[in-house]
């Protein structure tokens, strides 16, 4: 069976995460920029070889000295760590809309293995004729496993920072066709 080719469309896309703060409510945060390529045989996504690439000079939670000691060597540490990334090694069919996605995520060039939550949205044929797929894909991972290991305590004794980050991605790809000329 030929290999399809799917392109993240980044505007019609997200990747947002959750922290608990002061253990009363949750930030929200977004990596602004990132990519992610799929390659499946057909357009059967069981077969999925996944890509995923985070930009950690892009994350914002709409608060530039937080989003300064994210990118710092405290969290993220941007300057030597320029990258989250996630491959996924294996996309297990639950039932028609539903997977578990696993794969390799690395964060300051730790890599451990993690599963995520994928709901299918469906197939769809755009206006242009391009045929699109989109994903949710929600999942946790342990901050401090990645060496973001920063925490401060409030006079009371809570803490600031939680150590969960949910993450939550809204994804949408476009299936590449190959250009004619190409198989001439």
């Amino acid at each position: 069976m030929a290999t399809t080719k799917w392109v993240l469309d980044t505007s019609h896309s997200e990747i947002q995460f959750k922290v608990r703060h002061m253990m009363i409510a949750n930030v929200t945060g977004k990596i602004q920029q990132f990519d992610a390529n799929v390659e499946t045989e057909g357009d059967d996504f069981t077969t999925a070889k996944i890509h995923f690439t985070g930009e950690v000079s892009s994350i914002t939670t709409n608060n530039a000295q937080r989003d300064g000691h994210l990118q710092g060597e405290d969290f993220f540490d941007a300057a030597n760590h320029p990258q989250i990334r996630f491959e996924a090694t294996k996309l297990e069919k639950i039932d028609d809309e539903h997977y578990t996605m696993t794969g390799n995520l690395t964060m300051r060039e730790t890599t451990k293995e993690e599963s995520f939550k994928v709901t299918f949205g469906g197939l769809q044929k755009d206006p242009w004729g391009n045929l699109r797929a989109g994903f949710s894909i929600e999942g946790k991972v342990n901050r401090k496993q990645y060496g973001l290991n920063w925490h401060a305590v409030t006079e009371a004794g809570g803490i600031v920072a939680g150590d969960e980050i949910k993450i939550q991605a809204e994804v949408e790809f476009i299936k590449k066709v190959d250009d004619l000329k190409d198989a001439a």
